[in-house]
């Protein structure tokens, strides 16, 4: 009897003391209930996220570099992402930082107008949205890019001067998103009062490898002699053009004008011989840096202007020795 009422004792104190551990132990709040079960950093520090159209291009590791630096400055964690033009992959890394919970995005769009619900999904979860270098729908907060129409416009008046006005031009384009459309348009701009005329127009799709095929093509269908000048919408395809342009035997046939001021651009500029004679050049790095100041006004509930343009210059052959790059 008595051994069972030791027992007894003693179970009753294990729940006892069971029930005071349930009374003191604090309850979870709902919100970090809510982090544990959707991933959200509860840690305080800021998070941005950049989403660029393709790291095998120098100007976008650039913007890479760039973000880091002002992430640094801010003390906040970086993610860089490279969407290989391709907008479902694109789509699927503004998911991802969505479900992060990161502070800011900045996108280079791969479609200006694709990316518009991915836009949106992020504007919904409260998470601002910076455009970097081509505007994009879906609401973005701002757009920071640099000035676009005018390095085509600057490729142009290159183009008129050195041609006296006439002859007999290539055009490569790019992807369909504004930056490209812009260089485009300023291009054509001014040029139009002149006397050249495109004889052909493919799409480079920003890279080397394409432009390269694409020159390939046009070099076919445009005998020896009567190509005067190709602009291409950046330095990649540029390199890709004057590759092509060597390998067909038609080195001292045209010239070649593109868009960037990258670093391999300048190499390949610095060359003897070389047929790229100038690029129109942006600033990578500094472009980025003022899309994360735009980004945190807009988080921090300040106003901001809805387009910035950061101004660009033409670089030529002869000014390389004045030109510090990226």
């Amino acid at each position: 009897m008595r051994k069972n009422v030791k027992t007894f004792l003693v179970l009753a104190l294990m729940l006892a003391m069971g029930i005071m551990t349930a009374c003191t132990a604090a309850p979870k709040s709902s919100s970090e209930s809510a982090n544990e079960s959707n991933g959200e950093k509860d840690d305080g520090k800021l998070t941005i996220g950049l989403s660029v159209g393709t790291l095998a291009n120098p100007f976008f590791v650039a913007m890479g570099k760039g973000v880091e630096e002002a992430g640094k400055e801010l003390g906040a964690d970086v993610l860089v992402e490279s969407a290989e033009y391709d907008l479902a992959k694109q789509t699927s890394q503004i998911e991802n930082f969505i479900t992060k919970k990161v502070d800011v995005i900045l996108l280079n769009a791969v479609d200006t107008k694709g990316i518009a619900a991915a836009v949106q999904m992020a504007k919904d979860a409260g998470i601002p949205v910076i455009a970097v270098d081509t505007n994009a729908e879906g609401g973005v907060d701002a757009t920071v890019t640099s000035d676009n129409y005018q390095a085509g416009k600057l490729a142009g008046e290159y183009v008129i001067e050195q041609l006296g006005g006439k002859g007999n031009i290539a055009i490569i384009d790019g992807p369909p998103v504004s930056a490209v459309t812009d260089r485009i348009k300023g291009f054509e701009d001014a040029i139009k009062d002149s006397d050249i005329k495109v004889i052909a127009k493919q799409n480079g799709e920003g890279n080397r490898e394409k432009a390269l095929t694409v020159m390939e093509s046009i070099l076919q269908a445009n005998p020896s002699g009567t190509i005067d000048a190709v602009f291409a919408i950046n330095d990649p395809e540029a390199i890709g053009v004057e590759i092509a342009q060597e390998q067909a035997g038609r080195k001292d046939e045209f010239f070649i004008v593109g868009v960037d001021g990258a670093p391999e651009a300048a190499e390949a500029m610095a060359k003897e011989g070389s047929s790229i004679k100038a690029t129109s050049a942006q600033s990578p790095a500094e472009m980025v840096k003022k899309a994360v100041e735009i980004g945190m006004k807009v988080k921090n509930g300040e106003k901001v202007e809805e387009l910035i343009k950061v101004p660009v210059t033409l670089v030529t052959q002869e000014e390389l020795d004045s030109y510090k790059g990226w």
